[in-house]
């Protein structure tokens, strides 16, 4: 008990878990962009992982760490981009056509990679993003701009989607695509949009990887936290505020399965600790995902006549 006290007690400890949480809290926001407008994202995985390549080559090759930020954005919105030309365009399988994206984007990032460095057996390393210093918050003082982005993004997002008419639409299209078509609001734009602009946040959380938490890029470096996003967009119940609760809950198990390995008086195997957080983030979207009120259009294709 006085070990967890101390835990919780530390600054450090804090100061992990908006870390943790930073690319969990872009790529949820990014997941549930996409599922408000009724479409499943599941190539966030390898969305993630090419942002976190291209942004960081970027910076590699000379650019700025703004301009790496930026590239990954693109190059997540050219994927979704692809995802919505498949899912909403030709009304594929969201599920087969996420997963494809998922394989497709790892195989290039990988493949790019071994092209560019073939002969090297460490990887390459760039000056990534310091802490910010002098807003008064100790917390945030030790943490990169892109986590205060992060945070901004959350009321930003929320205000979007529930206090402006594009807002309005997009959940309408979520919701009820043939009323929302009705009322002269394309479905096929809305959700491209959503789509592109919510893969657009999955590049940039990958980025923050490269360009923040590391300074290289290697291999399997998402580590599935884009499929923690898709489980946090369901225990948000789709609204960004509690995908901000969801993202520093799944943070704090997984800061805190740190500490107790490195407080030298564990009593459980390492891998017990290891599985703490995913052990009590199910339980955790067992109990809110129950009473979870879901787009009641996710995973429909809308074809515009049929009904």
């Amino acid at each position: 008990m006085q070990t967890l006290i101390d835990i919780f007690a530390n600054l450090s400890f804090w100061g992990a878990v908006l870390r943790i949480a930073t690319p969990l809290i872009l790529g949820t926001l990014g997941v549930l962009l996409c599922e408000r407008a009724g479409v499943l994202n599941l190539g966030i995985e390898g969305i993630m992982v090419a942002g976190a390549f291209t942004g960081w080559l970027t910076v590699y090759g000379g650019h700025s760490l703004w301009a790496g930020v930026a590239v990954a954005a693109l190059t997540g919105a050219l994927l979704g981009l692809l995802h919505a030309w498949l899912t909403v365009g030709l009304a594929l399988s969201q599920h087969v056509s996420g997963l494809g994206i998922t394989l497709l984007a790892t195989a290039l990032s990988s493949y790019a990679s071994r092209v560019s460095f073939p002969k090297v057996s460490t990887p390459p390393t760039i000056a990534p993003f310091e802490p910010m210093a002098g807003l008064g918050i100790p917390v945030l003082d030790t943490q990169t701009p892109l986590t205060l982005l992060a945070l901004l993004l959350v009321p930003l997002l929320a205000y979007v989607l529930n206090r402006t008419p594009a807002g309005l639409a997009l959940r309408m299209v979520g919701e009820n695509p043939a009323a929302a078509e009705g009322q002269g609001v394309s479905v096929a734009h809305t959700r491209t949009v959503a789509i592109v602009a919510g893969s657009a946040l999955m590049g940039v959380a990958g980025s923050f990887l490269t360009l923040a938490a590391f300074n290289a890029f290697f291999f399997n470096m998402a580590n599935g936290r884009g499929w923690i996003c898709v489980a946090l967009v369901v225990f948000a119940s789709w609204r960004p505020g509690k995908a901000l609760v969801g993202a520093l809950l799944f943070a704090i198990f997984d800061a805190l399965q740190l500490r107790l390995q490195q407080s030298g008086d564990a009593a459980l195997p390492y891998q017990v600790y290891l599985m703490l957080p995913y052990l009590l983030s199910i339980l955790a979207l067992i109990v809110v995902a129950r009473k979870a009120a879901y787009p009641q259009a996710l995973m429909k294709p809308y074809r515009k006549g049929e009904r």
